[in-house]
């Protein structure tokens, strides 16, 4: 392997299509079909302030009809009495009266009704604002929430009315999938360390045994490859422990130059014998990001190692860090097979590889990748993953910038 020095500029590859966690979509079910017509582009607020304005012209105009109704019989009955006319006069002048009585009346009260309604549909904007208030808090906490933030809750306070029932309902469920999540990660914890102690005992006795002179060429076959098994047992244990870490609220926040942790990992990875000649090329800036060290220095070596792993003997590594779009950024491209962009989201379930599952154990356990997701969460980055031209892979991650000192 060989390791090329540190150039003054870099080239940043953008961002691929895929990218983990995905926002929270807003659309069409499909199981339904979503909401048709018109008001399926609509927001609740829009419809609602529809809403009010229908429902107010509707009473306004039932008002003034019947308001109407009621100045016309008051008019009907006035009686106009004048000297030197006849009956039929006193009959017209009345009837002339009425009209024009009423028609500046409905005239005016037209205009009046246009003015009041314009309001009505404004305030009601503000109103149907307020009502969703409680609703907004609701799904900001919902986009904030991840497998590491399970702790939150909304608490919402106010009258005991269908929305806090709605955000009582939803800190239950935060509160089951907490327990759910707690429960999991004890499971998988205890197991993996219940798991170390009879392999570190399995590689002793082996070890030992194989140090014997009179062990046959046979017998000592047999036990490399149970300590080769044995290896891949131990390291899938590290990564089950490792990835149980990472799904937990982060207790470590401290200022981390990802620079300086790409630096290290690649000082151990060109110690380390690999079974292809890979050249790696950093390409580091500074950066720096608020996180656990240990946690991103483990980022980062996955991120290399699956690059050196799944690439072809005489490829390329390129690793870059630095600061991109106001993020603390960290990029791994490498050559290899061609990956399809179907399948590169695929590539970050546990124990999940390239056109296989759960075989070519030779090349990890295939938790590298699900690590490196389950870190990027708790830290509340990003991670950008799409297919290289040519063959290979291009994963950025994004995390959040550690405040100036």
């Amino acid at each position: 392997m060989t390791q090329e020095t540190e150039p003054e500029q870099k080239e940043w590859r953008g961002p691929g299509p895929q990218q983990f966690p995905r926002p929270a979509q807003s659309g069409r079910s499909l199981r339904t079909g979503g909401m048709r017509g018109p008001f399926g582009r609509v927001s609740v607020r829009l419809r609602l302030t529809a809403l009010y304005g229908l429902l107010f012209l509707l009473a306004g105009a039932l008002l003034l009809f019947v308001m109407s109704v009621l100045v016309a019989n008051i008019l009907g009955n006035i009686k106009v009495i004048g000297f030197g006319i006849t009956d039929e006069e006193a009959a017209e002048l009345q009837r002339r009266f009425v009209e024009e009585t009423m028609r500046q009346l409905v005239a005016r009260s037209l205009v009046a009704f246009a003015g009041v309604a314009v309001l009505a549909v404004v305030l009601g904007y503000f109103v149907a604002d307020r009502a969703l208030s409680p609703l907004q808090r609701v799904t900001a906490t919902a986009r904030r929430l991840s497998e590491s933030t399970l702790h939150e809750r909304i608490a919402l306070q106010g009258p005991a009315d269908e929305i806090k029932e709605l955000a009582d309902t939803f800190d239950a469920m935060l509160e089951r999938l907490g327990q759910a999540f707690d429960s999991q990660r004890r499971f998988v914890a205890n197991a993996s360390h219940e798991l170390r102690t009879p392999l570190a005992i399995n590689r002793t006795l082996l070890e030992v045994a194989l140090g014997d002179e009179e062990v046959s060429d046979d017998l000592r076959a047999v036990g490399r490859t149970l300590l080769a098994t044995n290896a891949r047992h131990e390291r899938l244990i590290e990564g089950l422990l490792l990835l149980a870490r990472s799904e937990r609220e982060l207790t470590t926040r401290t200022p981390v130059d990802l620079a300086d942790v790409a630096r290290t990992v690649l000082e151990n990875a060109g110690r380390r014998d690999h079974d292809n000649d890979v050249a790696l090329h950093p390409e580091l800036t500074a950066g720096t990001a608020l996180g656990d060290p240990v946690l991103l220095e483990h980022l980062v070596s996955n991120l290399v190692d699956n690059g050196i792993k799944h690439n072809d003997d005489g490829g390329e590594v390129w690793v870059r860090t630095g600061v991109l779009d106001g993020f603390a950024t960290v990029q791994v491209e490498n050559t290899g097979p061609n990956v399809p962009a179907y399948e590169v989201e695929r590539l970050f379930e546990p124990f999940r590889r390239l056109n296989s599952d759960r075989v070519e154990s030779a090349k990890g356990a295939g938790l590298g990748l699900s690590i490196v997701r389950s870190v990027v969460l708790a830290h509340r980055g990003t991670l950008y993953a799409t297919s290289r031209t040519g063959g290979g892979l291009i994963l950025t991650i994004r995390l959040p910038l550690a405040p100036p000192t």
